[in-house]
């Protein structure tokens, strides 16, 4: 695509403005489950409310600003909207990979300790189980766990099923 040369830098800053969004989306959903975890495992999370903080806003920008070095560098050209060199592109897609792989597993063990607390009740209602499902249900998307099925689906043209699926 050809980009003017007075719209080249502003069409990049707004392609890296949305790679950190994309960024602190995933750090967000880590963070809150995490946070979540926090809650179910120890009394209290206040004390961690500055660390999830940081987690949220600060750690895209560790990988969002070596991505713009690189593009700068080895792939500038257009408005930064193709991924042709594949290294530069896992700069961004590995964080968001640790990220999808984390809330995986916090999602795996906060279904473990709701489990644990509803047979450890064994409460004669039968709205418990009902209750178990809506709650995992309800960590499903709030974690991002839909996201371990398409993680690697491919982000480029063309694709198949998996691709079109997402």
């Amino acid at each position: 695509t050809a980009v003017s040369p007075q719209a080249g830098p502003a069409c990049r800053v707004a392609q890296s403005l949305a790679q950190y969004c994309v960024g602190a989306n995933y750090a967000w959903a880590m963070a809150e489950g995490l946070f979540l975890l926090r809650l179910l495992v120890a009394t209290s999370g206040r004390r961690c409310v500055p660390a999830f903080l940081l987690l949220g806003w600060g750690v895209p920008v560790l990988f969002v600003v070596p991505w713009v070095v690189l593009r700068y560098l080895y792939e500038n050209e257009g408005c930064w909207e193709r991924n042709e060199k594949v290294a530069v592109w896992w700069v961004i897609r590995c964080p968001i990979l640790v990220a999808v792989a984390v809330n995986f597993v916090v999602f795996v063990r906060i279904v473990r300790i709701l489990v644990a607390k509803v047979r450890a009740h064994q409460v004669s209602r039968g709205d418990t189980r009902l209750r178990l499902a809506r709650s995992t249900l309800t960590l499903i998307p709030l974690l991002g766990v839909h996201e371990v099925v398409f993680a690697l689906a491919g982000e480029g043209e063309g694709g198949g099923g998996l691709r079109l699926a997402r």
